[in-house]
């Protein structure tokens, strides 16, 4: 028997609000254990929460930029639980009545196919604190104690690890292009659990799902959900039942592994919370947040094919807001979006990979990818210079003309000098010249690389073509 999987993913994404989802505390992310912390979100009895009307707008602007429908009425409810990070003893969340429901994201995978998986809701939620745990005992900070969530649950229409990456790095670039969410998997301000499960080929029927929890990389999303498919499989196969459970992924043994029981809705007694009042949204409130969204990651993509860049490269590029803008700004300089495409998709991202460095760890200034554009393309340095000088803009955050000057890498045009290396070519390359005389065209592009050669790279390329043929004809 043959079976194929089952994947939803649920994120939580921490709205980048200043202050807490119920109070005036601070979300700052280092602050010293316990520091940002009052009566409200410690859970102090007779304390009232205060709903914070920014988390509200960074949440429609999602659900806009997600295709959701929203609800004129969404309700907050107590989700119940004991947990010592979670002081109130309930979560503040929604249930029955989400802020928004039936959305979509477009999904391109490999071959340029798109996917469009559907959302069944959004809703906004308080986070839970952290939980330290040493030997033998715990410590609970509650700083990140009701820090503003929204959590976005998809359809369970994802049927690869694969599709479940490329659904999540799209999902984080919407919400990073909307200012909502920095999208920092490592500090847990973007979280993925998966619920995945496995039914046989073509039934409409599907399996028990196990959740694995808090994983904090793409790439470990992926594999996690890839041990988890075969891991049910193998069970099923031999004979074994899965059964609902909660799992946690273990990045340094590749396994999943099982934690507890999968708690279902009822077991949390979810009931509307007395102390808050319904969210209302108003058609106002809608159209404001639909005039404040930015352009969003396809529409950006576009928009750079429409300036000449491959459609693959525009993709690369506008998957990263900060590689997007980047771009942007080189091109406003010197006008040149294909050129500046090739090395933003070439050779700064190699280099960025190499070092495991991010965008925003760059020295170099967009103004000054512009410049090295502007210099190759008035002729003043080659392509193979141009590299050179590049790698030293990425290094030292040096302008390209000050590294230009000062390594002497110029361009030569002088043809008096360019004369003198290809007479030394021809002469010391006497077989390869007969070869192109007798109509071996393809022993040209030699010929001019050992003129290159000569000049230390720093020759026109198109002056050396144009003088080494005539020469070639002229001798011959």
């Amino acid at each position: 028997m043959e079976f194929e999987p089952v994947i939803g993913l649920e994120v939580h994404a921490q709205l980048l609000t200043k202050s807490k989802l119920f109070c005036g505390c601070s979300t700052e992310f280092n602050a010293p254990a316990n520091a940002n912390v009052c009566p409200v979100c410690a859970g102090h009895p007779g304390t009232l929460p205060v709903l914070n009307a920014k988390a509200v707008e960074f949440a429609l602007k999602a659900a806009l930029a997600l295709n959701c429908r929203v609800s004129p009425k969404s309700v907050f409810a107590r989700k119940n639980y004991f947990y010592p990070d979670l002081p109130k003893g309930y979560q503040i969340s929604q249930y029955d009545q989400p802020l928004c429901e039936e959305g979509h994201l477009d999904v391109e995978l490999e071959g340029g196919v798109i996917r469009r998986i559907g959302l069944t809701r959004i809703h906004m939620e308080e986070d839970a604190g952290k939980s330290v745990h040493q030997q033998g005992y715990s410590l609970v900070n509650l700083n990140r104690a009701a820090t503003p969530l929204i959590e976005i649950v998809s359809k369970p229409e994802i049927r690869s690890p694969e599709e479940a990456g490329a659904y999540l790095r799209k999902l984080r670039a919407v919400l990073m292009y909307l200012d909502v969410c920095d999208g920092n998997m490592q500090e847990g301000s973007f979280r993925c659990d998966a619920n995945v499960s496995v039914k046989p080929v073509g039934s409409p029927t599907l399996g028990t799902r196990a959740e694995i929890k808090n994983v904090n990389s793409f790439r470990f999303v992926e594999k996690a959900i890839e041990y988890e498919i075969n891991r049910q499989i193998q069970l099923i196969q031999s004979g074994g039942k899965v059964v609902q459970e909660t799992r946690t992924y273990d990045s340094g043994k590749n396994v999943t592994i099982s934690m507890r029981g999968k708690e279902e809705a009822h077991d949390y007694r979810y009931f509307p919370d007395p102390d808050l009042v319904p969210i209302a949204v108003t058609e106002a409130q809608l159209a404001a947040a639909r005039a404040s969204l930015p352009e969003l990651p396809d529409q950006k993509r576009d928009r750079f094919v429409g300036l000449g860049i491959p459609a693959y490269d525009a993709a690369v590029i506008t998957s990263s807001k900060r590689l997007a803008q980047f771009c942007e700004d080189a091109v406003a300089h010197c006008g040149e979006a294909r050129a500046v495409a090739n090395w933003v998709t070439g050779e700064m991202l190699r280099l960025l990979k190499q070092d495991e460095r991010e965008v925003d760890d760059l020295t170099m200034k967009p103004s000054d990818l512009g410049t090295l554009v502007k210099l190759i393309k008035a002729g003043t340095i080659s392509n193979t210079i141009a590299k050179t000088v590049f790698e030293e803009m990425y290094k030292s955050g040096q302008g390209p003309e000050s590294i230009v000057r000062e390594k002497g890498l110029v361009q030569i045009s002088d043809t008096s000098a360019i004369l003198q290396a290809i007479d030394k070519v021809i002469a010391g390359n006497s077989s390869q010249v007969a070869e192109y005389r007798s109509g071996k065209d393809k022993v040209f592009g030699f010929l001019v690389g050992q003129v290159m050669k000569q000049m230390g790279g720093k020759a026109n390329p198109g002056v050396v073509n144009e003088l080494l043929k005539k020469r070639l004809t002229e001798n011959g």
